[in-house]
């Protein structure tokens, strides 16, 4: 689990690389705004609401989407239980790029680049050049070069995402992943099991 005290830290690499971006062309407010706009899975009507933060370059998040996002998935919002909220929490400049990339596909595959991402994370946030496998990553889902030169020059969308963070901070949230469920905060993975024990008393109130 990523610490509190390490965010101060990145915080000054994440403000830097906004600074540099901002000598780049932005992307336009329409585009920026859809971009930004929540990324949600599940029914609309589910009667429980889950929100992760998660950094895209957190271990304990990859273990989380790669061990237990499926059951969690197939158990409660594939049957309409759950709403799944996906949150921007990036700890360093390597994970808001990832974040920046995932935001700029097309929002349907959103869910399915994430997943790509913490699944393969040990290869392209170590990797000598993370931008460049990025936006391999990005291609495959069909973000071509030139929207994603434009994507990563956004300082908008950059901005964007670290007011999000801000807000998470402010709001309570200290470590990745967190989930936040029915206003209540639980930071670190959790297995299938411990969600179910979370999850099946507030669906059977509702």
């Amino acid at each position: 689990m990523h610490l509190y005290r390490r965010i101060g830290a990145a915080l000054v690499g994440l403000t830097a690389f906004v600074m540099l971006a901002g000598s780049a062309p932005a992307q336009d407010g329409g585009d920026t705004a859809t971009m930004l706009s929540e990324r949600v899975i599940g029914s609309p009507d589910a009667p429980v609401t889950v929100i992760e933060y998660f950094s895209l370059t957190c271990g304990h998040c990859a273990d989380f989407h790669n061990n237990t996002y499926d059951a969690v998935k197939e158990k409660y919002i594939d049957t309409g239980k759950v709403k799944f909220v996906y949150r921007d929490f990036p700890l360093d400049g390597v994970a808001l790029r990832a974040s920046m990339m995932a935001r700029c596909v097309d929002e349907r595959r959103y869910p399915g680049v994430i997943q790509i991402l913490f699944k393969s994370q040990n290869n392209w946030a170590r990797a000598a050049d993370p931008v460049a496998e990025i936006k391999k990553i990005g291609q495959l889902a069909g973000l071509g070069d030139e929207a994603f030169q434009s994507c990563m020059q956004s300082e908008a969308l950059a901005n964007g995402i670290l007011a999000g963070r801000q807000d998470a901070s402010t709001a309570g949230v200290q470590s990745t992943p967190t989930f936040q469920i029915e206003g209540q905060l639980y930071p670190g993975s959790r297995s299938i099991e411990e969600f179910s024990e979370i999850l099946d008393p507030l669906i059977a109130k509702n």
